[in-house]
């Protein structure tokens, strides 16, 4: 078996020679086998010395240049203010990862699993920011199925993309042992996109862009605390975000030093979920105290909403709202305050992430990089009449 990879090492590398430099996934053509196969061939021989990959192409190395005036590399390879990679400040992850260009040709492929209001934007960020630096992004949708992820994968490994945005359906947000292992043999470069890496995983040595979901909930209890409610009740749906939502309230209540209610599960699409969580808040308003809500998600907020009103409780006045999403909360009767995740500059920044990483810095360490979501107060929150 050694021998037979070895023997597909040297056809690698005099293709290679003969023809200076090539796409991997005009190599695996040319070779009959698949563009993984070849990427990991790619990987092993460039990690040799024996070959330079960049931005999913494959050439023959070069010998260093030598050095240029005053001791500097050739005029405009990489000096400072030389063009694109010189206009990024030296050292500074941030901005050589926004100046990152694709060349042309460069396909990226993105799994999400829906592509419902929040995943449209987080999408439409990542294909904006992909297109304006001359690449392409191929989408595939895993509709909250993990075996769905797995094909949708396979398919873009398959069509040769050069590296994978995934926001996998993993249940509450977390992924499985066998789910960690899929991810890390991928054999392309990959960005987590939304998902929060586990504590002492193995998927922290990939990069990451998120939404701070844990703020985004912390800031909800922090205006209405600074309202100067005392008691407020968190209702949320079960998804991969609900879990950092109710971190951060608990957090925040118990940083206020107010009291951390029990948080109420509801299902938007459900009526009767709907009813029972509307139900809850409206006995708790009367017979426990509570003032305010945060209310996890827009769909979710409204409906609540309307039956607070039905039961003849007034927003603001009898019960202030929060709500977390904000994709239309501004739509609601009594238009709602609400906390927005940073949905399009998360998948902005997962693409310059992987620019990053495809244009040499596969040696660099992961980053990590966390958004901070938005709070717009609307006519939905006021001070407590009582």
């Amino acid at each position: 078996m050694r021998s037979h990879v070895n023997q597909r090492h040297e056809r690698v590398l005099e293709i290679v020679r003969r023809r200076g430099s090539l796409r991997v996934t005009e190599l695996a053509e040319e070779l009959a086998v698949s563009a993984v196969t070849v990427r990991r061939d790619v990987e092993t021989l460039a990690g040799q010395g024996r070959l330079t990959r960049l931005h999913g192409s494959v050439s023959w190395p070069r010998p260093a240049p030598g050095p240029g005036p005053a001791g500097r590399g050739p005029a405009g390879a990489g000096s400072p203010g030389s063009g694109p990679a010189g206009s990024a400040r030296k050292g500074d992850p941030a901005a050589e990862a926004a100046s990152a260009a694709a060349p042309a040709g460069t396909v990226l492929g993105m799994v999400v699993p829906s592509m419902e209001h929040y995943f449209a934007e987080l999408v439409r960020g990542a294909q904006d920011a992909i297109t304006a630096r001359g690449g392409r992004l191929v989408l595939g949708i895993a509709h909250w199925r993990s075996e769905e992820d797995t094909a949708q994968i396979g398919r873009m490994l398959d069509a040769g993309v050069d590296g994978l945005l995934l926001q996998p359906s993993w249940e509450r947000g977390v992924p499985s042992p066998e789910q960690e292992e899929q991810v890390l043999a991928l054999g392309v470069p990959a960005v987590l996109v939304d998902r929060r890496v586990p504590l002492g995983g193995r998927l922290a040595e990939l990069d990451s862009a998120r939404s701070d979901h844990v703020l985004g909930g912390a800031a909800a209890v922090h205006h209405l605390a600074g309202l100067g409610h005392r008691r407020m009740s968190l209702l949320a749906q079960d998804n991969p975000t609900s879990p950092q939502v109710r971190e951060g309230y608990q957090a925040a209540v118990t940083a206020r030093g107010l009291p951390a209610l029990t948080p109420v599960s509801v299902d938007p699409e459900d009526p009767r979920s709907l009813d029972a969580a509307a139900r809850l808040l409206y006995r708790a308003v009367l017979d426990d105290g509570v003032t305010a809500a945060i209310v996890h998600n827009d769909q979710t907020a409204i409906g609540v909403a309307q039956r607070l009103r039905e039961r003849g409780l007034s927003i603001p006045d009898d019960v202030s709202l929060v709500a977390y999403e904000d994709e239309m909360a501004a739509l609601a009767d009594v238009p709602l305050t609400a906390v927005a995740p940073p949905r399009q500059a998360v998948g902005e920044t997962a693409v310059e992430l992987m620019l990053a990483r495809l244009g040499g810095r596969s040696a660099a360490p992961s980053r990590h990089v966390s958004l901070v979501p938005r709070l717009t107060v609307r006519a939905s929150c006021a001070p407590p009449s009582r």
